[in-house]
C-alpha cells in the first residue's frame, strides 16, 4: 500500500514522503495514530504542504542539533510519579512525560515522538534514554524518577 508519512517513523522515513509498505501495517498502525495518510492523487499536492512546515520545525544541521544536544544533556531532569510501597510505578513513564520534564527542568522543547525508549520506566530511581534530534545525532537523558 502506497501512504505518505505526516510524521517522522523510525526506520521508515520523514515526514512528506511517499513509502510502500504492507497493507495491515498502515491500516492498524500507522493510519489510525496520525502518523501518515493514504496516498491519493490529490495527496499528492498535500506532500509539497508536509514538507514546507517539516522545514520550518525540523532541525536544519548538525550544528544546530548539536547545540540543542547540549542543552538537553546538560539538564538535570527530575520526573516525580506516583509509585507503591515497593518503588514500583501505577503505571509507567511515557515519552510525553520525559518531554514535558525536560522542558520544566529549563531544557528546549522537545517532541515526544523523537524520544526512544527501549524499555519501559516501571521503577523509581536513575534512567537514561535518547532523544533523536537529527538523523546523524542523539542527545542522552538522564532522568531521576521520584516518588511524588
Amino acid at each position: 500500500m502506497k501512504i505518505i508519512l505526516t510524521h517522522e517513523v523510525s526506520g521508515l522515513g520523514a515526514a512528506g514522503e511517499v513509502v510502500d509498505v504492507k497493507d495491515g501495517y498502515a491500516r492498524n498502525y500507522l493510519i489510525p495514530r496520525k502518523f501518515a495518510i493514504r496516498w491519493t492523487k490529490g495527496g499528492e499536492k498535500d506532500v509539497e504542504q508536509i514538507r514546507r512546515a517539516r522545514k520550518i520545525h525540523e532541525i536544519q544541521t548538525i550544528e544546530q542539533a548539536n547545540q540543542v544536544k547540549a542543552q538537553i544533556e546538560g539538564v538535570k531532569v527530575r520526573l516525580a510519579v506516583r509509585s507503591g510501597d515497593a518503588g514500583r510505578l501505577f503505571g509507567s513513564v511515557t515519552p510525553a512525560d520525559i518531554a514535558s520534564a525536560i522542558k520544566a527542568s529549563g531544557g528546549p522543547e522537545v517532541d515526544k515522538r523523537r524520544i526512544e525508549l527501549v524499555t519501559p520506566i516501571k521503577t523509581l530511581g536513575a534512567h537514561e534514554t535518547s532523544v533523536r534530534l537529527h538523523p546523524e545525532v542523539a542527545a542522552k537523558v538522564s532522568i531521576e524518577v521520584v516518588a511524588a
